[in-house]
């Protein structure tokens, strides 16, 4: 009787102290996936037997794609993607899944504590979640993870097969592009130096007769395995029937290609009748492994590029201002396709016109120039919208910028070299390399007039304010 009231209060103390300390607790166990620990045990290891993936191209591997259906259905597929990391050196893995049942903008990361499966805790990395949350911007929404399984039925599969990796669970919302690129941009920041595997959780098409999901899926594929990013964003905001979970593979794609050249794998496909023998109605799943090779070399911009990026803000202006249109503009130009902060400039008989840009690289180039063309002309709350009488006189500018970095030392600042952001709170004041040099300022003058861009009393850089440089591409 004293060892079952020892085991009641043992169980009591557990069920308070969890929640309060973060695990979430299995809500598909023994519906996706066996509830019995050994037997899902021995299940994980029967697909991880069977699986044989090809051999994939060299490189570091960076992420993998894997589906988050019932594992009868999706399991063996999945395991083409975990046979590729059994017993390998990660330490963090950062599993990004989309929402099934709660709408929400953004992503929602789990800060502490774990996830409970049949085989145990898999605790969370707190530091690496918490860093993600402060560069990404997005918060905790408890909701986000309460019934969600696209994430829970990945983490049986960690268990096994890197069994001291620790997690960091991301729900992504709407598979916005700001916030698939804000994601990706925030996981290249922060994993950067760290033994750190992305898993993008992701189905394929969903209820169309096989024929048409091979032919679908077959499609989409290409498109990842080709890094046709544009395209296949395209089709993920638009809500196309292709990937359910378009958002995480997308923000993994992205990722992968901050860090280096990127390659794709393709593991292995099926849907559904693999395992019903319904054919006409079917779910398609595929497996996929995401590597970096070389370093991306240093961002320079030839001549010829200058000129393309100064008609294509002149193209995109003068077609906003007279049909109220948004050019439609492709490109294969991987320097075009990497993501930069820009500013463009509009002047009129040498005066300003209109200045607007994006200081975070959270677009590419090409999207970057034409986005921020078009509210430089018609979005500056100091002038009025730019007329199409006005359009044969304006001259452009445009500065493509390196990202920014904090410094100690305002010593550091090099006139004529660096941009400056100066930020105290929620005020910020930026100023582009080419002011200082067109007013002729010192350091210091440089300094309090950014701090007076800001809002700030003039001298706020000495007493505390951040100080932030980058350098600038400045071209007309």
């Amino acid at each position: 009787m004293k060892k079952l009231a020892t085991l009641i209060t043992a169980i009591f103390i557990f069920s308070v102290l969890g929640p309060a300390q973060g695990i979430r607790q299995a809500v598909v166990a023994g519906q996706f996936y066996e509830g019995n620990a050994a037997l899902l045990s021995s299940q994980i290891d029967e697909f991880l037997m069977a699986a044989k993936p090809e051999k994939s191209p060299a490189g570091r591997l960076r992420a993998l794609v894997a589906p988050h259906a019932g594992y009868i259905y999706s399991g063996p597929t999945a395991a083409y993607a975990y046979k590729l990391v059994q017993g390998g050196d990660f330490e963090t893995v950062v599993i990004i899944g989309p929402t099934h049942s709660y709408g929400f903008e953004g992503c929602s990361i789990y800060p502490e504590g774990g996830f409970a499966t049949p085989l145990g805790v898999a605790a969370i990395d707190k530091p690496v979640a918490q860093a993600l949350i402060k560069a990404s911007g997005f918060a905790f929404d408890p909701e986000a993870h309460k019934e969600e399984h696209s994430i829970e039925v990945q983490v049986p599969f960690v268990q096994k097969v890197l069994p001291q990796a620790k997690i960091v669970p991301i729900v992504m919302g709407y598979p916005e592009e700001r916030t698939i690129r804000t994601m990706a941009a925030a996981l290249a920041k922060v994993l950067k130096d760290k033994k750190a595997l992305v898993v993008a959780s992701s189905d394929m098409s969903h209820y169309l007769k096989k024929e048409q999901a091979n032919v679908v899926d077959a499609e989409t594929i290409s498109l990842v395995r080709n890094l046709k990013t544009n395209a296949l964003l395209r089709k993920v905001v638009q809500g196309e029937n292709a990937l359910c979970g378009g958002g995480p593979v997308l923000a993994a794609l992205f990722y992968a290609q901050k860090m280096g050249e990127a390659k794709i794998g393709i593991l292995n496909y099926a849907d559904t009748a693999r395992t019903t023998g319904d054919e006409s109605n079917v779910v398609g799943y595929f497996a996929a492994a995401v590597y970096t090779t070389k370093p991306l070399p240093e961002f320079t911009l030839s001549p010829a590029e200058k000129k393309e990026l100064i008609q294509l803000a002149r193209r995109a202006v003068e077609l906003f201002v007279r049909e109220r249109k948004v050019l439609d503009y492709e490109t294969t130009n991987p320097n075009f396709l990497a993501e930069r902060g820009a500013f463009v400039t509009l002047t009129k008989g040498g005066q300003l016109r209109g200045c607007i840009g994006f200081i975070e690289p959270v677009y590419p180039l090409h999207l970057a120039v034409l986005r921020t063309a078009i509210f430089a002309a018609t979005e500056d709350t100091r002038f009025n919208p730019v007329t199409a009488e006005e359009l044969k006189d304006l001259d452009y500018e445009i500065s493509v910028l390196t990202p920014i970095r904090k410094i100690d030392d305002p010593k550091l600042v090099q006139v004529g070299k660096h941009g400056l952001v100066i930020a105290r709170g929620n005020q910020r004041g930026l100023l582009l390399p080419q002011v200082a040099v067109e007013n002729k300022w010192g350091r210091e003058e440089f300094l309090a007039q950014c701090c007076l861009k800001a809002g700030l009393e003039e001298d706020a850089w000495k007493k505390g304010a951040d100080i932030y440089v980058f350098e600038a591409i400045v071209f007309r």
